[in-house]
């Protein structure tokens, strides 16, 4: 797996770039907000990447931050009928941001506004990332702990209980009880330990 590219921009139009790595060029799909904070081509960039292999294809997909690649692959592994072209376009038309409100506040409107998403892509969306994965929770949760600091670390702890199969209303409601417990501000390896231990 290609986690990540560290060379010279040898080329970069919009949703693609040519990054040149050793001798060695490397054709990266790249949402549009990448694309425009790209330097001039000859500067030094790294981008994050994720690899998407199929039967008689390879294509290496690129961000600009972890935030951008985590919802990347989300889209892709837990949305059914979004594959990687549509989920860099919801990135290149909605900020990780904007669309982490939109799919809390169950905003189909906005997210139908996507390029290539319609109505009823968007409704899917926000169910599935509710309903299946918990995220939405997970993201309420972090927005609603913002002030005490700790809403990486919560966040990040859910979501990791989530992917190892645990309930989200269980995992949430675990993690909530450790972080106010907790003295000081525990890192989300800390809270995942805790919690684990505590639902055994």
């Amino acid at each position: 797996m290609i986690t990540y590219l560290d060379g010279t921009l040898a080329e970069s139009l919009p949703g693609r770039c040519a990054i040149d790595v050793g001798g060695v060029g490397y054709e990266v799909l790249v949402p549009l907000s990448t694309s425009d904070g790209m330097p001039a081509p000859g500067a030094k960039v790294r981008i994050l990447t994720h690899l998407h292999v199929r039967e008689q294809e390879q294509t290496l997909y690129g961000f600009r931050t972890g935030d951008e690649r985590d919802l990347f692959r989300l889209l892709i592994d837990r949305v059914s009928g979004i594959g990687p072209k549509l989920a860099l376009a919801v990135l290149s038309g909605m900020g990780v941001a904007d669309f982490k409100s939109a799919v809390v506040g169950a905003d189909v409107a906005a997210l139908s506004k996507i390029s290539g998403l319609g109505k009823k892509t968007a409704e899917r969306i926000v169910l599935e990332l509710k309903d299946k994965v918990g995220v939405a929770a997970a993201w309420e949760a972090a927005s609603g702990d913002a002030a005490s600091g700790s809403a990486g670390a919560v966040n990040d702890a859910v979501l990791a209980l989530i992917a190892l199969g645990y309930k989200q209303a269980e995992a949430h409601k675990a993690v909530q009880k450790l972080a106010k417990e907790g003295e000081g501000e525990a890192d989300a390896d800390e809270l995942i330990r805790r919690a684990l231990r505590a639902m055994s």
